[in-house]
C-alpha cells in the first residue's frame, strides 16, 4: 500500500530532525555544530567520537594536552584531533535543502482523554525567562519547596542557578574549579523534600549534594561510571541512573551529617538509562532507556519503563509500540510524574510534551503541549502549571490554564 505524500513528508522531516539531534550537535554541551563559529566546529577524537572544539578545550589538560573521551573513556591527544569535514558537508547539505515550510503536527483530540486536570486546549504561555547568557546549555530543572522556586543546572560560570517563579535570579553556586563543592559538568538536578539540592556531575562521575543556599554537603563517587539522571523520593532517598553501567542506584543519605547510609543497585541490565523520575504519591519510578536496534542502519529509539516502589516492572513501552498503536512517532527523551501519578513524557526532537495517563490502569497517549517549544530537556509540575526547561533557546517556560494565567 502506497504511503501518502503527507506521511512521506513527515517521515522525511523526522529523519532530518533525527540527523540534526543525533549527528549535528555536540553530545557534551548539546550545542549544534557550526561551520561558521570556530569553537563550535566538529572535531574527531582519535577514538572516533566527535566533539566541538570548545568542549575539547574544556575537557583537556592544559599542560598534557590530553583528554579522556566522555563516551568511551579512551585517552586522546588534543594534537591528534582532526576537523570532521563529513559532518560539516552534511550540515551544509541540509541547510541548502531545508524546505520553506513544514506541515504542523496535528494534535488529535478525539477519544484521547487526560488523566489529570491539564488538557491540550487549556495550556497557555504564562512566563518565560533565561536566554543565552543567563542560561547556557541548561540540562536539568527541579522545584525547590512548595513556593515553586526553580533550580536549573547549566554550563555557566556558576553551574546551579535558583530563580523565582517570575524569573528573578535569586542566587547561584557551584563554580567549576578545584575547590570543595565545585561542579564540573552537571547533567540533572533534583530537590529533596527537606530542600537539599542533588545533582549528577558527569565530569567528576559523581553525585553531589548541596543545601538550598549552595553549601556543599556530600560527594558520592563510589560505584558510578557515568551518572546521568537523578530524582528523590518522598523520604529524600536518591535515585540515580548510570548511562554507562546500565543501572539505577538507590542511595540513603544522612543530610545532617553529610554521610551515605546505604547505596545499592536497585535495577541492573538497563540499556543506556538517562532520565529518571520518582512519583512522590505512589513511590513508582520511571526510567527512560535509549536503545539501538539490530538493523544495518542501527536506528535509535527509546523505551520507558515504570517500576513499583520495590523496583518490580509495572509497565513498559517504546517508540515503536506507540507508533503502531497511535500512528504517531514519539521520540521519548524525558519523563515526569503528574500530581495524581500520571506519566508525562518529553519529545525533545519534535518539541512536544505528551501524557500517557495512569499507565498501571490504562495508558492513553495524549498531546499536552507543542507551542513555542524548540528542544525541551526538562519538565516539572507545579499545581496545574507545566514548568519546562527548553535547551533550544536556553530558557525556562511556564504554561498554565488561562484562568491561572490571569491571576
Amino acid at each position: 500500500m502506497a504511503r501518502s505524500p503527507v506521511s512521506q513528508s513527515r517521515s522525511s522531516v523526522g529523519i532530518v530532525r533525527e540527523i540534526q539531534v543525533n549527528l549535528l550537535e555536540c553530545k557534551v554541551c548539546f550545542e549544534k555544530f557550526s561551520i561558521h563559529q570556530k569553537e563550535r566546529r566538529p572535531y574527531n577524537l582519535s577514538c572516533g567520537h566527535v566533539l566541538c572544539l570548545e568542549c575539547i578545550k574544556a575537557l583537556s589538560h592544559p599542560l598534557l594536552r590530553k583528554l579522556e573521551c566522555p563516551f568511551c573513556r579512551q585517552l586522546c591527544s588534543v594534537d591528534s584531533t582532526s576537523h570532521c569535514q563529513a559532518l560539516c558537508d552534511l550540515q551544509e547539505l541540509l541547510l541548502s535543502q531545508r524546505p520553506t515550510s513544514l506541515a504542523p503536527l496535528s494534535l488529535a483530540k478525539g477519544g484521547l482523554g487526560l488523566a489529570s486536570a491539564l488538557r491540550v486546549t487549556d495550556l497557555h504561555p504564562r512566563v518565560a525567562f533565561g536566554g543565552w547568557g543567563t542560561l547556557i546549555n541548561p540540562t536539568g530543572i527541579a522545584l525547590l519547596g512548595s513556593s515553586g522556586t526553580i533550580v536549573v543546572v547549566h554550563d555557566g560560570e556558576k553551574r546551579v542557578v535558583v530563580f523565582s517563579l517570575q524569573g528573578r535570579r535569586l542566587h547561584s553556586f557551584g563554580r567549576r574549579d578545584q575547590a570543595s563543592g565545585s561542579v564540573c559538568y552537571p547533567v540533572d538536578v533534583a530537590v529533596t523534600p527537606c530542600g537539599h539540592v542533588v545533582l549528577t556531575d558527569a565530569g567528576e562521575k559523581a553525585v553531589k549534594v548541596f543545601t538550598s543556599r549552595g553549601n556543599h554537603v556530600l560527594t558520592i563517587k563510589d560505584g558510578f561510571q557515568l551518572p546521568w539522571g537523578v530524582d528523590t523520593d518522598s523520604s529524600g532517598h536518591i535515585l540515580v541512573s548510570d548511562v554507562q553501567a546500565g543501572t539505577l542506584s538507590f542511595i540513603k543519605v544522612n543530610y545532617t551529617h553529610g554521610a551515605t547510609l546505604e547505596q545499592q543497585t536497585a535495577i541492573k541490565d538497563l540499556q543506556h538509562p538517562k532520565a529518571v523520575a520518582c512519583c512522590r504519591v505512589s513511590g513508582n519510578t520511571a526510567v527512560m532507556e535509549h536503545l539501538t536496534d539490530d538493523t544495518p542502519r542501527r536506528h535509535r529509539y527509546s523505551r520507558l519503563r515504570v517500576f513499583t516502589k520495590d523496583f518490580h516492572v509495572l509497565y513498559q513501552t517504546d517508540s515503536f509500540s506507540l507508533t503502531l498503536q497511535y500512528s504517531a512517532w514519539l521520540n521519548m527523551s524525558g519523563v515526569a510524574f503528574g500530581s495524581e501519578g500520571d506519566v508525562l513524557v518529553i519529545d525533545s526532537n519534535q518539541g512536544m510534551i505528551w501524557s500517557l495517563g495512569k499507565v498501571h490502569i490504562r495508558p492513553v497517549l495524549t498531546p499536552l503541549l507543542a507551542d513555542h517549544l524548540i528542544r525541551p530537556v526538562g519538565l516539572v509540575l507545579l499545581q496545574n502549571a507545566l514548568v519546562i526547561l527548553d535547551g533550544g533557546d536556553h530558557a525556562v517556560k511556564i504554561y498554565s490554564s488561562k484562568s491561572d494565567a490571569e491571576h
